[in-house]
């Protein structure tokens, strides 16, 4: 897996307090990472966002849960480029193509490697408003750890698993090695500044 990278962010306000579904308007809280190269774990706060899209650039390709719908769009607010360039995994877009509708990533991960997430997006927001830092890190964190599992699962067999509105269990073929298709992969670099 090379230079790969996954990641997962959370962000200091909500839809609601921007006044909609504007990605591009939300704040970073914190990001975490997890690099393949150097088998290492990483956060980002968000003065530190400009570092990681850095490191970004050099990477193989960024691997995620929703990273074209909002994790990239919002990181793009602190980068002068287009982070959706990327050479990029995003599997609910692979989901989504293959099933027609979406799914949320700790529904996925409760049928096919049997972890949850251990909390959700709007708790990480109060938890950050509540000056709680260190409880958004380990929950950011333990996403990019599950979106790692459910990714090196669907790597290794070519489905991922959920249950369905009904209760039952369901099967998606994914082909993770391809990368996501919605992206240009026309990419330019920061300047150096």
């Amino acid at each position: 897996m090379g230079k790969d990278v996954v990641l997962d962010i959370e962000t200091a306000n909500t839809f609601n307090d921007v006044g909609g579904y504007f990605p591009n308007k939300l704040n970073v809280s914190v990001i975490c990472a997890y690099f393949y190269e150097t088998d290492t774990w990483e956060s980002f706060l968000e003065d530190e966002v400009a570092q990681l899209c850095k490191r970004l650039e050099d990477c193989d390709r960024v691997i995620g849960y929703n990273t074209i719908g909002f994790d990239l769009p919002v990181m793009n607010r602190y980068y002068a480029g287009d982070l959706l360039k990327l050479p990029q995994c995003d599997m609910l877009d692979h989901i989504h193509k293959s099933l027609g509708f979406r799914i949320k990533l700790d529904d996925v991960a409760a049928a096919t490697i049997g972890t949850s997430k251990s909390a959700h997006g709007l708790l990480a927001v109060q938890w950050w408003k509540e000056g709680r830092v260190q409880d958004v890190i380990d929950y950011c964190m333990q996403d990019v750890k599950v979106t790692k599992e459910v990714y090196e699962f669907g790597c290794k067999h070519g489905y991922i698993l959920f249950d369905d509105k009904q209760g039952e269990r369901r099967m998606v073929e994914v082909d993770f090695t391809k990368e996501s298709e919605e992206q240009d992969n026309t990419f330019n670099l920061t300047l150096g500044l």
